[in-house]
């Protein structure tokens, strides 16, 4: 039996009462007839206590729940923040309430609980909007290990699963370029995990992959690396909860899927693609430069050649057909960009 149904039931009861002691209040004041109590009191009850089995929850559990997800979702020395502006705008409205309560009444009555309730919201206000300087100054750093510590949302970038399953993020953090930390939340470690316990063999390696790379990223990298407990209530698509939790954060996603890049490009959210990364960073060849590539297989037309650069580049040469397993300098004739990356057609030099 759940709580919640246990709290249902309390107020069934509470509000089947109340609505008892109203029915038994009207029918003596308003009824004159036994017919008529009887009536008035039993309608009040089933009333009561219909109504206290249906909004129960809405003032008890989901405020609670409500409350429970903001102090989750909340950084640590904001909590710390609310806290010691409530205490010092109490102890302040506590000190001039003492003067106030001197006033002639009502004023003496009522002045010191306002006082004390608009020094609280002050205090509260203050520490709020000053929360990152008052930790700054006392010099409070989270550990990296600490999953639902606060993080400057400038300088974080929210990692998907295909990133670590594609394996290149190790190399590119260890190169410096990446600023800030990288951050996985729970729900994207636990896709990797599903696709690393796939009964498909191809799955299965690729999810392992992906684990150790975590694994290495977070031992090794110069760059830190955190798992966030953060979660999207009520959506259950990982992809989608990515989005939403990088707009809440107003951190950028880092995803080599095609499908959620245009997503979050189209729901504001910057994306950084290590398929983009790897294109852009390409040697940059000229029509008329040269360079040696190893020919390792025939072209679709007729006396083409194959080969590729070290970052992946394909380069297709004019009669390159006769020098297959062998390395030849080329010349540029031209390069074009298409979707599936950078081509260099070339002829022998």
């Amino acid at each position: 039996m759940s709580y919640e149904f246990v709290l249902r039931l309390i107020g069934m009861v509470v509000l089947a009462i109340g609505g008892w002691q109203l029915g038994t209040y009207l029918s003596g004041h308003l009824a004159g007839a036994t017919d008529d109590s009887i009536r008035y009191v039993l309608i009040l009850s089933l009333s009561g206590a219909a109504l206290g089995l249906l909004l129960t929850p809405r003032f008890t559990t989901k405020p609670l729940n409500a409350l429970r997800r903001r102090i989750q979702e909340s950084p640590p020395q904001r909590l710390l923040a609310i806290f010691a502006g409530l205490v010092v705008g109490v102890i302040v409205g506590a000190l001039l309430g003492i003067p106030l309560s001197q006033l002639p009444d009502p004023l003496g009555a009522i002045t010191p609980i306002l006082g004390t309730v608009l020094f609280a919201w002050l205090g509260i206000s203050i520490m709020m909007m000053r929360a990152n300087d008052i930790a700054a100054l006392f010099g409070n750093r989270q550990p990296a290990s600490d999953a639902n510590a606060p993080w400057p949302d400038d300088r974080s970038i929210l990692v998907d699963s295909s990133v670590l399953i594609d394996g290149r993020l190790e190399d590119i953090a260890q190169t410096g370029f990446i600023q800030g930390q990288l951050v996985v939340p729970r729900f994207v470690l636990n896709e990797v995990q599903h696709v690393a316990d796939s009964a498909d063999d191809f799955r299965r390696n690729r999810g392992r992959r992906g684990l150790e790379v975590l694994n290495r990223l977070r031992k090794n990298s110069p760059v830190p690396v955190r798992i966030t407990d953060m979660d999207i209530e009520d959506v259950y698509e990982v992809d989608d909860k990515l989005v939403l939790l990088a707009r809440k954060l107003h951190c950028p996603v880092m995803t080599n899927d095609y499908n959620l890049n245009r997503v979050a490009e189209i729901q504001g959210v910057q994306v950084l693609n290590i398929n983009e990364l790897t294109n852009a960073v390409k040697a940059v060849y000229l029509p008329g430069e040269t360079f040696e590539v190893h020919i390792i297989q025939e072209g679709r037309e007729e006396g083409q050649g194959v080969g590729y650069l070290e970052d992946g580049t394909m380069v297709v040469v004019q009669g390159g057909v006769h020098y297959l397993s062998h390395d030849l300098l080329v010349e540029v004739t031209r390069v074009i960009q298409t979707a599936a990356g950078r081509m260099i057609f070339a002829r022998p030099a």
